[in-house]
């Protein structure tokens, strides 16, 4: 897999070692365009939403990994790396969330290609620490909602820059997204009202959550790491267990990019010392779903996980 993953990125740096020369290779694509759509690229379901969400009729976005899609374990292909090769602009998470992506976005980086990176809108000081060894910092900064108007700020005057001729619409699609994010900070907060405070737990199949536990004062307990490709052990199934029968925790959420053996385990694990622990539902983490399932985009995602949190909470 490791050798795939070199001649994969040898290929991309020949294919595409030209473009480092003559400067923003989009900004003089969205000069000679003369007004088409700026094509990006995103890595992920949350990449390709805020893009959408603020670029508008401006760009066109495909992502690599759609609903339900662990990012933390997906290794791109030929076909991605082609993808990745031909957009204008690639944009991604970063803080190793796409973590078999790094040495791919290192090249990206030494032939020059444009990239919107959504972690650099925060600072040091909005982002959490980890303390396991594959990972610096929690990539999942998407679940802190004031994070995420950041992000899209940061995202509209990237694209001002890219497209200074649109910079009006990048803006204005901005304001009115940042309005919305108003709006369902406003309701993530009434609806964590129905939610006692000695309940406000949130034990999920790995630990996805924690910007969110941060934000609204949740105490959140993941059965895997920050990264999915951290298994958890009997013994750390066989501690949680014990949390929860001695907190009288009612549920435990499965989560739709995450297998749910662990928390099956967990489940079994809890039964077996007297308690009971229902599955409370699934939440949207490293993915968000489809528009099929009414949380296709960010903000219907989350209240999708809000609604979901509170309705077994409660």
């Amino acid at each position: 897999m490791k050798i795939l993953l070199m001649t994969l990125v040898a290929f991309l740096l020949t294919a595409c070692g030209n473009q480092a020369e003559g400067g923003s290779q989009a900004n003089d694509q969205a000069s000679e365009n003369g007004g088409d759509p700026i094509n990006f690229v995103a890595t992920t379901t949350h990449a390709k939403d805020i893009v959408t969400q603020i670029g508008g009729d401006h760009i066109e976005v495909d992502a690599l990994m759609g609903p339900g899609v662990d990012p933390h374990e997906y290794q791109p292909s030929s076909a991605d790396v082609e993808a990745l090769q031909n957009a204008e602009v690639v944009a991604y998470n970063g803080l190793h969330l796409e973590g078999m992506f790094d040495s791919v976005f290192e090249s990206l980086d030494e032939m020059g290609k444009d990239t919107l990176i959504l972690a650099d809108a925060l600072s040091e000081d909005q982002i959490l620490a980890s303390d396991e060894d594959d990972l610096a910092h929690d990539p999942h900064i998407w679940f802190s909602v004031e994070n995420w108007r950041d992000i899209a700020q940061h995202t509209a005057d990237y694209l001002s820059n890219l497209d200074p001729a649109n910079e009006a619409d990048y803006q204005a699609n901005a304001e009115n997204y940042l309005a919305e994010l108003d709006e369902l900070d406003d309701y993530i907060n009434s609806r964590i009202e129905e939610v006692p405070e000695e309940s406000r737990y949130l034990i999920t199949a790995h630990d996805a959550f924690n910007y969110f536990g941060e934000d609204f004062d949740f105490e959140v307990v993941g059965i895997q790491g920050l990264n999915t490709k951290t298994e958890a052990g009997t013994g750390d199934i066989a501690d949680l267990a014990d949390f929860i029968v001695e907190n009288n925790i009612k549920a435990v959420f499965i989560e739709s990019s995450v297998s749910d053996r662990n928390v099956s385990a967990l489940v079994e694990a809890v039964e077996s010392r007297g308690g009971n622990l229902e599955i409370g539902g699934e939440l949207y983490s490293d993915a968000l779903g489809s528009d099929e399932d009414g949380a296709g985009n960010y903000i219907d995602m989350y209240k999708a996980n809000i609604d979901t949190i509170v309705d077994a909470l409660k």
